[in-house]
């Protein structure tokens, strides 16, 4: 979030609606949109409920919905579940992911999270076609 604070829910913080901004961090707890036109980071203390559709989202806390992203890392304390489309996935040793992946270069239709719809997975091996 380079210099900028960017909005930030705090950890005391509760917040449910449509979250939109540049560079966004959650520490706290969110159901709802989130659209970050930016960074997008969810602290270890966040609980979110969410559809996302950031270009970086970076998950350390609990996360259970779907996450449209160019760039997702989930950190060694991330706990998630749902659905992921990235083009660079990274999961750092001791994450927990329970869901559906889709990474690579594939192009992604570009959405607003309250119309992200699960894209199908590839069986592994198959080609892209």
């Amino acid at each position: 979030m380079d210099g900028e604070q960017g909005t930030v829910i705090d950890t005391d913080a509760r917040f449910e609606g449509t979250l939109t901004g540049k560079d966004i961090r959650v520490q706290g707890r969110f159901k709802g949109d989130i659209d970050a036109k930016g960074r997008l980071v969810l602290g270890e203390s966040s609980y979110v409920e969410a559809k996302v559709l950031a270009e970086t989202a970076e998950i350390a806390g609990e996360f259970k919905g779907e996450v449209v992203a160019d760039k997702l890392i989930l950190t060694e304390k991330a706990r998630v579940t749902g659905t992921f489309d990235a083009k660079v996935l990274t999961v750092r040793e001791g994450a927990k992911m329970d869901g559906t992946v889709n990474a690579g270069d594939k192009k992604t239709a570009v959405t607003t999270p309250s119309t992200t719809t699960p894209i199908p997975p590839r069986p592994v091996g198959a080609s892209a076609g």
